[in-house]
């Protein structure tokens, strides 16, 4: 029997050893010695029948169940020795017609000595399955190269004796099987034989892959599979891919390949059909399951585990390059991109979707209060959590330049979204994204009756925009000019506000709070701030400001755009008034009082009656002073 992958395979004894007969070493010179070399071929012929026959399993029942290499290596080193002596024989006797009948027993040896090497090759993979499992040889392979980085480092960590003392036996044992089954690989080959431990070695090494990315808990399933699971369902099998696709590429595919390697490290054609069949199924099937995710009907919610098996896909992408270098291993190079791009079409869908989803939303139900809509909060976390894939998605949108189907204004942008930079241009698409959504607002806005209600509504939803985006890594993004420039913004909006709720509590009051006025036009400016004040509070007692700095902003805004002039005018006239018959009517509030009230706003909890109602009378704090 000859190996398929040697061109002599299918060349008789005869043929391939005579090629060698015309040799330099069979010149005229080298005649005289050959009675003496004929002499000792003889002996070391003598030699490997006695050993070869020893060892031979059909010979005797000791050889059939003993392992050569397991009961005594330097016979078995000798062993192989004599292979390569009998290869030798045999081109001497190709050579010399005389010596046929020495050629055939040379060949019958060589049979026999290629079986033997099969069952130890075979016992040797089988009996070491935890010692060759990938993983280890992967981890092995880890470890020495930190030792020989850090060897000359002498506040390294001292491993514990007994642990050490272990793995240094496990190493150790996994090194002599991988060195044994080396030889024999390389005694087979060159002999011929390879095609009969290279069918030994793929049997028992895929089924050593397959059971590993079985145990890792990996389903095959289709896209129409997929469909028709719940997407909880799909999202736990997804996070079953991630870890099995590290652990695979990491330990299982890598370990293989080191193992291929070293083990075949004769033949290159071999070791790559090896690893191929063994690795290359486990492999396309391992990374088409992204494929067939990104085929499952898109919706916002999906797009974060579209974006997981992007990043692991791609932070893996150097050491599947690499393990998988082989020429018949490229369909798993192929398969690894495919999946990435078909990932990277449903990350652009989704996106779109998204944005298609914000412009179409058609609520026209106003949030109570003025507080924030719900389309706020959603689109805000939703673009946060976006934020923590900038540089993926940045890689994803690199070819594919912002271009926009609304009327909306790009111009309005911040980040250009034509720069050639992929972080500004994901920036242009982040803000994009914003700016959609503030133009989603403005039309909200115009929901409320009251103007004043409408500015603190925008007040609300811009503040929580921006707030969020401080609080991510949108912030890096968009940029602090962004975000200073809508806080600047916000303020406008509050500005807006207090000018339009509580324009008439201040022109209530006279111009100049300390003139000299009859006191029938002092008892008239009273009952005129008292009805605008009521009302004023009595409306915005239902309003909202959910954020507390921004709540107390404001309210320290209106305490000192209305206390002031009240407490002047208040002081100017509480002694003229003070003999005035039910003066409680008309001096409803002290200027302690209006702060309170104030304190009161924003809540959203609302009042019953008017405002004077629902605090203390002040007319025993008149009458004292």
């Amino acid at each position: 029997m000859k190996s398929l992958f040697f061109h002599s395979s299918k060349s008789s004894p005869s043929r391939t050893f005579s090629s060698t007969s015309s040799s330099p070493s069979q010149s005229s010179h080298a005649r005289p010695s050959t009675p003496l070399s004929e002499s000792m071929l003889e002996s070391k012929m003598s030699h490997a029948d006695t050993l070869i026959t020893k060892w031979d399993p059909d010979s005797s029942s000791y050889a059939k169940i003993t392992s050569l290499f397991f009961e005594n290596r330097g016979e078995a080193r000798d062993f192989i020795k004599s292979v390569s002596d009998i290869q030798r024989a045999m081109h001497f006797y190709v050579s010399d017609s005389s010596s046929h009948h020495k050629l055939v027993h040379a060949q019958r040896l060589m049979q026999i000595a290629m079986k033997r090497l099969e069952k130890e090759f075979y016992q040797i993979l089988a009996t070491n399955r935890d010692h060759l499992d990938p993983d280890s040889i992967s981890a092995r392979s880890s470890t020495a190269t930190t030792r020989s980085t850090s060897s000359d480092d002498e506040d390294a960590d001292i491993i514990d004796d007994d642990a050490g003392e272990a793995i240094k036996e496990v190493e150790c044992e996994a090194s002599l099987a991988m060195s044994d089954l080396r030889s024999i690989t390389d005694c087979m080959i060159s002999s011929g034989y390879g095609k009969e431990c290279v069918k030994i070695y793929k049997i028992i090494r895929r089924s050593i892959v397959d059971e590993g990315v079985y145990r890792l808990g990996v389903e095959k399933l289709s896209s129409n599979n997929l469909n028709k699971l719940d997407w909880e369902t799909v999202e736990e099998k997804i996070k079953i891919w991630i870890n099995a696709i590290k652990v695979s590429v990491k330990n299982l595919f890598s370990g293989e390949r080191i193992l291929c390697d070293q083990v075949f490290s004769a033949s290159d054609a071999i070791k790559e059909s090896c690893f191929s069949e063994i690795c290359k199924d486990a492999a396309i099937g391992l990374l088409g399951f992204p494929e067939s995710v990104s085929k499952c009907k898109k919706s916002p919610e999906k797009m974060f585990r579209f974006l997981d098996m992007y990043d692991v896909i791609s932070e893996l992408w150097p050491e599947i390059e690499s393990i998988f270098s082989f020429e018949s291993t490229s369909v798993v190079r192929s398969q690894a991109v495919t999946s990435l791009v078909k990932l990277g079409d449903a990350v652009r869908t989704t996106v779109a979707n998204f944005e298609s989803a914000m412009q179409k939303d058609s609520s026209r139900m106003p949030v109570p209060g003025g507080g924030v809509h719900p389309l706020t909060k959603y689109v805000m976390n939703y673009v946060c959590f976006l934020g923590d894939y900038s540089g993926i998605l940045a890689d994803i949108f690199a070819d594919y330049p912002l271009q926009t189907q609304t009327p909306l204004p790009v111009a309005m942008l911040e980040n250009s979204p034509s720069s050639e930079d992929p972080i500004s241009s994901i920036a242009a698409r982040f803000e994009w994204l914003i700016l959609v959504l503030l133009c989603k607002l403005d039309g909200k806005a115009e929901l409320y009756k009251d103007v004043a209600l409408s500015y603190l509504f925008l007040a609300n939803n811009l503040h929580y925009v921006v707030s969020k985006a401080r609080g991510c890594d949108v912030r890096f993004l968009l940029g602090e000019e962004w975000l200073s420039k809508n806080e600047s913004k916000v303020h406008q909006y509050t500005a807006n506000y207090e000018r339009m709720a509580w324009a008439k509590v201040l022109l209530s009051l006279p111009p100049n709070p300390t003139a000299e006025l009859p006191a029938e036009e002092a008892k008239a400016a009273f009952r005129s701030f008292n009805s605008a004040f009521d009302t004023a509070y009595r409306t915005q007692s239902t309003w909202i400001v959910p954020e507390g700095k921004l709540r107390d902003e404001i309210k320290v805004s209106i305490a000192r755009k209305i206390v002031p002039p009240y407490r002047a005018f208040y002081d100017k006239y509480r002694v003229l008034l003070q003999k005035e018959p039910h003066l409680e009517v008309v001096v409803r509030f002290a200027p302690e009082n209006l702060e309170n009230y104030l304190s009161d706003l924003f809540y959203g909890t609302g009042v019953s009656g008017s405002a004077a109602g629902t605090k203390s009378s002040v007319h025993s704090r008149v009458s004292a002073q």
